[in-house]
């Protein structure tokens, strides 16, 4: 099958694309969603007969749900977190293929991989004299060891760019810099696509670019030039409708757009939006994209239009390409296309809202909120804080802090909060921590971010900080007030999860909500509060309403040209890759295999190309039975690590004092096995408690999670879990699957999985087996599972509970995953492939 180019001129440039126009003699390309077109042109491009082949094309082309395709993403991006995992896999992949005396120069990022280092900056000082410095000097040397790490890849690996702390969030960046959206590569021109290694990857739909997040594993393997295997998903058509009220921020409408789109089940499903998208800036578009995670589905993606182009323009970008492009090959927005189903949503039936205590998905418009809150507390009062106080008011995310209409909101209701006489409760932690910093240059340049000071809010870094719970610690008379005393607190962030235990262990909840909303959450100092009749504060004996300091919107279009600057962007940018003294006091020279040091405690070689492949599975003991959504944070944990705690118990007998979080020490698998399964939150059924444990079989004892897995992995017993509704659900964390290969555990049955998890599960080699009901267990069953040895893809299993029989199915859905399983994991699977 070959396919034609043509050429295009742009600004007296020629450059050769491959035209969808010429698939429309044997398929209805025109009328295709705008993702798939893309999907389309992607194969088209890289055909190659044998993964990218004319099935393929056909599949696609005719939107046949659930056959498999493949395609090449054009970029790969991701953060600290997951990234150093990648990087250390590849370079543990290198030192692999020299012990097998093949070339180890042969493995190399083929795909342009982009970093930035956003996740490892915690909220330790605030409400001080600049406390961003004093956290980066905390971070660095906390982490010196990782950043050495990460300038050797630098330096070593080819295609691979980092941008050091201190620069903003990755999405952010990818939304405002890293992403052109027409590729111009080798005299061609094509729409760019990416995945990333983190679940929030997404974003990037809100400025039309399809890309998605992905498990660090398939991220590894995307870099490294293999397709990206998948099946072709169900396309969501989403038909907005109507116009927003006065008043109502991005916030309340990604808040209520994941409600209503997780109601409507979009799981692994790509999402499309059309109809009013002209009501919603660029900006707003990449909030609600950000959120596809929570709401479910694959992407969130909203086509190229004229917004969208200024938007380009706007930030520094060549938006004449984009707009040739994209109109050359229908891929410029020009109204609905064929979708699999359709949802109407109704924007002016958004109201202000927050979402919480536990789950994005949970919908509280604000005038019912304290009705909401004073259902979950008691009447407990403190030294302090008393139930239903805020104790966290975090401004940060990439979802929100991107958008300048909530950022620049939150300064103004802090400036009129200041004239009158407000600022934040003492006992409330407040932090901000823009996405980028051309959010600083526009807050300043407006004269908003000396107010946002007075309230309280100084920038405490560039990075992720409380939205991945990196809140540091609580102002220790209120943590010492809340133990005492009983007291349930809670976080208010403009974050995109609040997961149960994520922001900070010692609180009841956690509610997202706008900047604009956090600010006003630190000043009333309470979550059980009527916004409409009670006051946030008094100045003298006057009381002050929310809408007595509420920004209008003409207010707000008054400073927004500010963060229409190309210049901005220019200055800010041009700067990216370059980091303080910090930064560039670091060491590191280019070499083909990094040294590992057995001593490190972050840095270890891991142990994946060592491991078996799965066998039948004879008379295996359940390690656990969980409930629904177990998130990816409940198996492995990103957050501090407590001293007392199996994890912290190990490095204590290192000599190790500085803790640290999970997050940082994902390179050291010796610490993330102990850690697996290890939130304080975690409800494993077969103990009467929360937190990592478990019960060891046959004796009866209760122990940790890593100390029954070492003791059933002596004894050679295989274990599997037991778990229903959205197992997996949260963080693209492939750390979850890692830590599981890792712990013993040969197969997850469960009623259901998110998509992300399933997909590292099977890429680590464990068998995500889907049943339809969770049967009664106690946890002392013995489990078997034949036929795996032998195992197919979407093959039908027979779970024998003792002398019971459940049926089940092997969520493998492709060749290439059934090789994965085949060789033990996806990096085996690679390795033996070079020669």
């Amino acid at each position: 099958m070959e396919f034609k180019t043509d050429t295009i001129k742009i600004n007296g440039n020629e450059y050769r694309y491959y035209p969808l126009a010429q698939l429309n003699e044997k398929y209805d390309v025109d009328s295709l969603p705008y993702s798939f077109k893309i999907l389309l042109e992607n194969m088209m491009r890289n055909f190659d007969g044998i993964d990218i082949n004319e099935k393929s094309i056909d599949n696609t082309a005719s939107m046949k749900t659930g056959s498999e395709i493949a395609f090449k993403p054009s970029r790969v991006v991701f953060q600290d977190y997951t990234g150093i995992p990648i990087l250390l896999d590849l370079a543990a992949m290198r030192s692999y293929l020299n012990s097998k005396n093949v070339s180890p120069e042969k493995l190399n990022p083929a795909v342009q991989s982009d970093m930035v280092i956003d996740h490892s900056v915690i909220v330790d000082t605030f409400k001080d004299t600049e406390p961003i410095i004093i956290n980066m000097k905390d971070e660095f040397e906390r982490n010196i060891e990782r950043y050495n790490f990460l300038k050797w890849a630098k330096e070593s690996f080819e295609n691979v760019r980092i941008v050091p702390p201190g620069h903003g969030i990755i999405h952010q960046i990818n939304l405002e810099y890293f992403s052109s959206l027409a590729v111009k590569k080798d005299g061609t021109i094509f729409p760019e696509s990416l995945i990333g290694a983190d679940s929030h990857t997404t974003m990037i739909g809100g400025i039309g670019v399809l890309g998605w997040g992905v498990g660090g594993l398939e991220a590894e393997a995307s870099m490294l030039n293999e397709p990206y295997f998948m099946t072709v998903p169900e396309v969501i058509g989403v038909n907005l409708k109507g116009k927003l009220n006065a008043g109502v921020t991005p916030t309340d409408t990604v808040l209520y757009i994941t409600k209503r789109l997780r109601s409507e089940n979009v799981v692994n499903k790509f999402v499309e939006f059309f109809g009013n998208i002209n009501e919603l800036t660029a900006q707003d578009r990449a909030t609600i994209a950000n959120m596809a995670p929570e709401y479910g589905a694959t992407i969130g993606y909203f086509p190229v239009d004229n917004e969208t182009l200024q938007y380009i323009r706007a930030t520094n970008r060549d938006a004449d390409s984009v707009e040739a492009y994209f109109k050359a090959q229908g891929l410029f927005y020009n109204g609905p296309k064929r979708y699999n189903r359709v949802i109407d949503i109704d924007l002016s039936e958004i109201k202000s809202s927050v979402a919480g205590p536990k789950n994005p998905d949970e919908l509280v418009e604000l005038k019912d909120l304290r009705g909401t809150v004073k259902g979950l507390i008691e009447n407990n009062h403190g030294d302090v804080v008393n139930d239903g106080s805020v104790v966290i008011a975090a401004i940060t995310s990439c979802t929100n802090t991107s958008d300048p209409t909530v950022m620049l909101g939150a300064g103004i209701l802090a400036k009129k909060a200041y004239e009158h006489h407000l600022t934040s409760k003492d006992y409330v932690k407040t932090s901000l921590a823009p996405g980028s910093r051309v959010v600083t240059d526009y807050l300043k340049a407006a004269g908003l971010l000396d107010y946002l000071n007075k309230v309280g809010f100084d920038i405490v870094g560039y990075g992720c900080t409380t939205c991945i719970g990196n809140s540091g610690p609580l102002i220790p008379e209120v943590q010492k007030d809340i133990l005492k005393n009983n007291i349930k607190t809670y976080a208010v962030l403009s974050g995109n999860r609040n997961f149960e235990g994520r922001i900070n262990p010692y609180i009841a909840g956690a509610f997202l909500a706008s900047p604009v909303l956090v600010v006003a959450f630190a000043i009333a100092g309470r979550v059980d509060i009527d916004f409409e009749n009670e006051p946030i504060g008094f100045d003298g004996d006057r009381p002050v309403y929310l809408r007595d300091v509420w920004p209008s919107s003409e207010e707000i279009k008054k400073y927004f040209y500010l963060a229409m600057d190309p210049e901005a962007y220019r200055k800010e940018y041009a700067e990216v890759f370059e980091g303080d003294a910090n930064w560039n006091s670091l060491k590191s020279s280019k070499s083909t295999l990094f040294t590992f040091d057995d001593s490190s405690t972050y840095i270890r070689e891991p142990p994946w190309l060592y491991l078996d492949p799965v066998k039948n599975i004879k008379n295996a003991r359940i390690f656990a039975i969980f409930g629904d959504k177990i998130t990816t944070d409940h198996i492995s944990p990103a957050g501090p690590i407590a001293k007392d705690s199996v994890a912290g118990k190990y490095l204590s007998s290192l000599g190790v004092s500085e803790m640290n979080t999970f997050g940082a020490r994902r390179g050291n698998h010796e610490v993330m096995m102990r850690g697996g399964f290890s939130n304080p939150k975690i409800r494993n059924l077969m103990v009467d408690k929360t937190g990592g444990y478990t019960i060891f079989y046959p004796s009866g004892e209760e122990m940790s999670f890593y100390d029954a897995a070492m003791k059933y992995k002596s004894e050679n017993v295989p274990l599997v879990i037991f778990a229903g509704k959205q197992y997996g659900s949260g963080s693209s964390r492939d750390w979850a699957a890692k830590v599981t290969a890792l712990l013993g555990i040969k197969a997850v049955i469960a009623e259901s999985f998110e998509r992300i998890h399933r997909n590292n599960l099977v890429d680590m080699g464990v068998i995500p087996v889907q049943i339809d009901k969770m049967p009664e267990l106690k946890g002392d069953e013995l489990i078997s599972i034949d036929g795996i040895e032998n195992i197919n893809k979407n093959q039908d299993l027979t779970i024998r509970i003792n002398s019971n029989e459940i049926h089940g199915k092997a969520l493998i859905y492709t060749d290439a995953e059934l090789n994965y399983i085949k060789s033990g994991n996806i990096l085996k699977y690679i390795s033996e492939q070079i020669k």
